[in-house]
């Protein structure tokens, strides 16, 4: 269930055009970014290079299974939250998740 409101939750931030999705989008961002949301399954070059742009955004990194289904897009492994309450709302369903 968490899945699905997480999914919901990225697809109002795509619309509301503050999702960035893609590693080499998310290193060009200026913006204030909240939240980090990556592919369980990113190969070890690309989860280098997303912990390195968690600490230039030093926002909180969780990471998920079939972020490509939830966002919609085909191998996307990160998806960057730019919106402050829906970044709160994805952290506490997967926290929810997780107990």
């Amino acid at each position: 269930m968490a899945e699905n409101k997480t999914k919901a939750y990225l697809g109002f931030a795509r619309r509301a055009g503050k999702l960035t999705l893609g590693v080499q989008a998310a290193e060009t961002v200026s913006k204030k970014v909240y939240l980090m949301v990556a592919d369980a399954t990113v190969a070890p070059n690309n989860r280098k290079k997303i912990e390195k742009l968690q600490r230039k955004f030093s926002c909180p990194l969780i990471y998920v299974q079939g972020l490509e289904e939830m966002t919609g897009k085909a191998a996307c492994k990160l998806a960057l939250v730019r919106e402050e309450h829906l970044a709160e709302a994805i952290l506490k369903e997967e926290n929810k998740a997780e107990i």
